[in-house]
């Protein structure tokens, strides 16, 4: 007669991946727990062959580092920067002074741009100058530097600084030039202020650095920096086909491609 008997010998064999399941067998219940204590206790048992097979759906979970994050004993150090008083602000965080004074900076020079764009606008949309191609172009030239100082105060807000608006210089009313004309003259000028522009923003973005603000900095880079080259690129154009046609016809010609590229933008 043969007698089925079950070995006595407890033993157990690595993890192995069978049909997306981690098996443990053993001989005995007593094998279940293993002597480095991270076997897992939510197993299966069946008997295969005379051998119990515990199963675990989940491979076992070791920890990876000796330093385990504990969110309510490091954030203490946190609720120490939450101010109390009203007029302090509670989203501020990182933002130094230095990096506050300069964005509000950044919105005069905007505003300032934008106010000298809108008397270019005002300039040639007179009766005796009629240029509406040139007069719409520094129209949205003026609109868009406007918006440009408003997307720094939400960042200024969001941030949690204050905005500080500042004194602007009133700008001139007429821009004709006896030797270059006023299409001329005033495109020159827009070039030279989105250049002087573009400095600004990259002062900007060097006070970013060098208070470590990485968040500044890649506000300018996402929004402003590209944006700029691109305008610089397009006014240099503009003032390189004027020098061409120089006064009088030529300037009628160039005002009507401007009004053509606005339809159909």
């Amino acid at each position: 007669m043969l007698l089925a008997i079950q070995s006595s010998i407890s033993f157990s064999f690595d993890r192995r991946l069978v049909s997306d399941s981690v098996f443990h067998y053993v001989s005995s219940p007593s094998a279940a727990s293993r002597s480095d204590g991270v076997f897992a206790p939510h197993l299966r048992r069946r008997s295969v062959g005379g051998l119990v097979m515990n199963a675990a759906k989940e491979a076992i979970n070791r920890p990876i580092l000796d330093v385990v994050f504990q969110p309510f004993e490091e954030v203490k150090n946190e609720l120490l920067l939450v101010p109390t008083l009203p007029q302090a602000s509670l989203a501020r965080h990182k933002y130094s002074d230095f990096c506050e004074a300069a964005i509000n900076e950044q919105i005069n020079v905007e505003y300032n741009v934008s106010y000298v764009y809108h008397a270019m606008y005002a300039y040639f949309d007179r009766d005796n100058v009629a240029l509406k191609g040139l007069a719409n172009f520094f129209k949205e030239s003026s609109i868009e530097e406007r918006e440009h100082a408003e997307k720094f105060m939400e960042y200024q807000n969001k941030r949690g600084g204050q905005v500080k608006l500042q004194s602007m210089m009133m700008p001139i009313s007429n821009y004709d030039h006896l030797e270059k004309g006023d299409a001329l003259y005033a495109m020159e000028l827009a070039l030279s202020l989105e250049k002087l522009t573009n400095e600004k923003l990259l002062n900007l973005h060097k006070v970013a650095e060098e208070n470590n603000d990485i968040q500044l900095a890649d506000f300018l880079e996402s929004e402003f920096l590209v944006e700029q080259v691109e305008s610089i690129k397009k006014i240099s154009e503009y003032v390189a086909q004027l020098r061409r046609v120089g006064r009088g016809h030529g300037v009628w010609h160039f005002d009507q491609m401007l009004v053509a590229h606005a339809a159909a933008a």
